[in-house]
């Protein structure tokens, strides 16, 4: 294990993330210092003072004073935001603590989806058509001027939320209240409309080092996205794409990158291909969401010395704390990971098959991540997993049919 002198890593972990365990893991494996923020005090905070800290992710720079009195008795030497939010966060407190990491503008342009699309445009980055509407303004005159079929989606809702396609000017009445809805209780009043760009949908994962785009892994998904809501299944990598096409979609990732001004840390992009090349859907100053990074280790396995794979996170770590990095280079087999989709909206009783599921050749892992008792809320207004499924095999054919084969065998019980 390492053990790098005076390393403390400062992890902005929203309280309803996925992330926590293994970034903690790869923070004990590398033998750093971690100390966790979140945005809601912990009742071991005064138990563990430099372990645990409260910061206000809803104001940079109210989070930067609290970061910086903190850091006067814990000092920081890295610190990584691991969603859209605390990506903002996090270039707001690197930069007033000189610690590697993202201007804040940039980041805030990675996080607002209209002003993301603007300086991609700018850029000759190819994008959708976009405009951006007020969500009191008169949806059937809207209705009868945008172009067929569209999308409406929230500004800063993840995880396709309130995305919804429309391919008629009824179709687009009804969706535009529906995401006026989702956004009651949101901080934002807008809502962008966009070309739908047909085509396969893939994800791209990658590491900018001083600018310079490092691809990590690209993702297939092989179940079309076309619409009316946009809720994720499956990843498998390493992608189907012909090579030429894939050193297309890092080109044009690289170049979205480079235009929003993000130079350093994880990337996570949406992209689509179709016979006109690359689309860039979305870009995020932030590794993959969910428990998805369970599909990626680095590495050959052996380590030298049995260290053994190199995960996402630890990646991310050694980045942010800027220790050298041992590889880049993603392990031989195929892999994957299945978003278990929302059965239906209900509350969960009960989830059958799962030891059958386990069982499935291939299949590493079921991650049921419910419990009994909560609701389940389908897309567009929902936006979370009930589980991930994970397997890896010897090709990328091999690990989608497990993928799907494991899903089968579960049985999600709603009353």
């Amino acid at each position: 294990m390492l053990r790098p002198h005076q390393h403390r890593l400062l992890l902005l972990l929203p309280t309803a993330t996925y992330r926590t365990a293994a970034f903690v893991e790869a923070a004990r494996h590398l033998g750093v210092d971690l100390t966790v923020a979140s945005e809601r005090p912990s009742t071991f905070q005064d138990a563990n003072p430099g372990g645990l800290v409260t910061l206000d992710f809803s104001d940079p720079e109210r989070a930067v004073a609290q970061a910086r009195a903190f850091a006067r008795d814990h000092p920081l030497q890295g610190v990584v935001g691991v969603d859209d939010d605390t990506a903002v966060v996090a270039a707001a407190i690197a930069g007033a603590l000189g610690l590697r990491g993202n201007g804040v503008v940039a980041a805030r342009a990675a996080r607002d989806k209209h002003e993301q699309r603007t300086l991609l445009a700018a850029a000759g980055v190819p994008v959708p058509g976009f405009a951006l509407h007020r969500i009191d303004e008169d949806a059937r005159q809207l209705a009868a001027g945008v172009s067929y079929p569209c999308v409406l989606k929230p500004l800063r809702l993840a995880a396709s939320r309130g995305v919804i396609r429309a391919d008629t000017p009824g179709a687009f009445v009804a969706a535009f209240e529906r995401v006026k809805r989702i956004l009651e209780d949101a901080d934002s009043r807008a809502i962008l409309i966009e070309d739908f760009v047909p085509g396969r949908e893939y994800a791209l994962e990658g590491l900018l080092l001083a600018g310079e785009l490092h691809v990590l892994a690209l993702f297939d998904k092989p179940d079309p996205l076309d619409g009316p809501y946009f809720e994720e299944t499956i990843y498998v990598t390493p992608s189907r794409l012909p090579e030429d096409d894939q050193r297309a979609v890092a080109a044009c990732a690289g170049r979205a990158a480079a235009a929003l001004g993000l130079r350093e840390g994880p990337v996570h992009a949406e992209l689509r291909v179709n016979p006109r090349g690359p689309w860039l859907i979305e870009l995020a100053a932030r590794p993959i969401g969910g428990r998805c990074s369970g599909a990626l280790r680095f590495g050959t396995g052996d380590g030298g010395g049995g260290k053994g794979w190199v995960s996402l996170e630890e990646l991310v770590i050694r980045h942010a704390l800027a220790i050298p990095l041992p590889t880049l280079e993603r392990e031989r087999a195929a892999s994957g990971v299945m978003m278990i989709p929302v059965p239906g909206a209900g509350v969960l009783r009960e989830v059958r098959g799962v030891d059958a599921a386990r069982a499935v050749p291939l299949v590493e892992e079921v991650a049921i991540i419910a419990h009994p008792g909560q609701e389940l809320v389908p897309w567009p207004e929902g936006a979370r997993y009930p589980g991930f499924i994970f397997a890896r095999g010897a090709t990328p054919e091999a690990v989608e049919a497990a993928l799907r084969a494991a899903h089968r065998r579960l049985q999600f019980v709603l009353v």
